[in-house]
């Protein structure tokens, strides 16, 4: 979190940062996650899942769709991701 960030203003920014990767698939990947995980997130995983959007999206792809092995710190959020995605375009 950036110093002096309210909590408020810190999911506004992930949500926003969710929404706004520069690949579509990520955006329609990320933004549903981000506005259905973020609020119950616990600081812990909030930081985990901050740090993961710093990758690249022709890194995260493939290890949301599981084409690649994600790195070890990414492998436990990428798999609830994963997940998430999968059920929702299932659902569609």
């Amino acid at each position: 979190m950036a110093m002096g960030e309210t909590a408020e203003n810190r999911l506004k920014r992930l949500k926003m940062r969710s929404w706004r990767r520069g690949t579509k698939e990520m955006d329609l990947i990320l933004g549903p996650y981000a506005d259905a995980h973020l609020a119950e997130m616990p600081d812990p995983m909030l930081n985990a899942y901050e740090a993961l959007l710093d990758e690249n999206d022709q890194d995260l792809l493939p290890w949301v769709l599981g084409q690649q092995a994600a790195p070890a710190p990414h492998a436990a959020l990428i798999a609830l991701i994963g997940t998430f995605a999968r059920a929702r375009f299932s659902a569609e």
